[in-house]
């Protein structure tokens, strides 16, 4: 088994690369896709990545439950990509209002937290190949708003405890890979 997060930009190939190692994985396929259609051009997105896809691969949306789409998904033989964390996270945190607020109580443990943490848990028990993408948000400005500081602040955590969960970490700018951790596949 090999867990791999690939991080990148906007339009960086993060998706495509994802998927090249999927197909040199050789076995079956599974998507955990996380985009919610919102509005019209995310349904846009989501339908050119369905097109995008071979038909044969399995797809599970999972806005939320992301640690239980995993254990549904990962088999040994298997190949299972996550589509992104980003949008995961960005569901989750508009979800929880009280996570919104800043600051929040002390003693509020955002909902956001406990799947994360089940995420992480579930990572090292789940047999074949995962391969988590996500965005690197925290290279840009700083954003105006408070949600948008919030939303790249967790952003920015999530990676970090992924990428210390994971066996390889490689970065995407332009369509070229980078490692960062682990070997080159």
């Amino acid at each position: 088994m090999t867990t791999e997060l690939i991080l990148g930009g906007a339009r960086s190939g993060k998706s495509r690369l994802a998927e090249q190692r999927a197909i040199a994985h050789g076995g079956c396929v599974t998507v955990i896709a996380t985009a919610e259609a919102g509005d019209d051009e995310m349904a846009a997105r989501i339908a050119r990545h369905r097109a995008d896809r071979p038909v044969h691969w399995h797809v599970i949306e999972a806005p939320i439950d992301l640690a239980g789409a995993l254990i549904e998904a990962a088999k040994p033989d298997g190949c299972v990509i996550v589509d992104c964390l980003t949008l995961w996270l960005s569901n989750l945190l508009t979800r929880d209002p009280v996570s919104l607020s800043a600051p929040h109580p002390a003693d509020h443990e955002p909902g956001w937290q406990r799947e994360l943490d089940a995420l992480i848990d579930t990572l090292p028990a789940l047999p074949g190949d995962i391969i988590l993408v996500a965005n690197e948000v925290g290279l840009g400005l700083v954003p105006e708003s408070a949600l948008g500081r919030l939303f790249r602040d967790e952003a920015g955590r999530l990676n970090q405890t992924v990428a210390a969960a994971c066996d390889r970490v490689t970065f995407v700018a332009a369509g070229l890979p980078l490692t960062l951790k682990g070997s080159a596949a």
